[in-house]
């Protein structure tokens, strides 16, 4: 079992920034990669950026140039880094591990709320 704690969410102006972490412990020896998602009102979870363990990132277009994964195995902690923040990025955003196994694990979820 893998538990996910996030934080860092909260309300922001339109322009502004906001880093979410993500608490991991468990059996993390496991884990192939770590990413965030999240999930508007009326809409479908999607993918925001994952980090696996080679350090290798992916993002997804609409945040590309503008938020920034990265993983602190000693604090055992995942970040993401928000800037230049619109009203389209507000949503829940989710933590997520994934193991070489292909089981997920999922955090409880952080509001981010951005005001135009």
């Amino acid at each position: 079992q893998v538990q996910l704690v996030e934080s860092g969410g909260g309300l922001v102006q339109s322009g502004g920034s906001l880093r979410l972490s993500c608490a991991y412990s468990g059996r993390i020896s496991g884990i192939s990669a770590m990413g965030w998602y999240r999930q508007a009102p009326g809409k479908q979870r999607e993918l925001v950026a994952t980090v696996a363990s080679t350090g290798s990132t992916n993002y997804a277009d609409s945040v590309k140039g503008r938020f920034t994964i990265s993983r602190t195995d000693a604090k055992s902690t995942v970040y993401l880094q928000m800037n230049s923040l619109k009203a389209e990025d507000t949503a829940v955003y989710y933590c997520n591990a994934r193991t070489s196994y292909g089981t997920n694990y999922w955090g409880q979820g952080t509001q981010v709320t951005v005001s135009s």
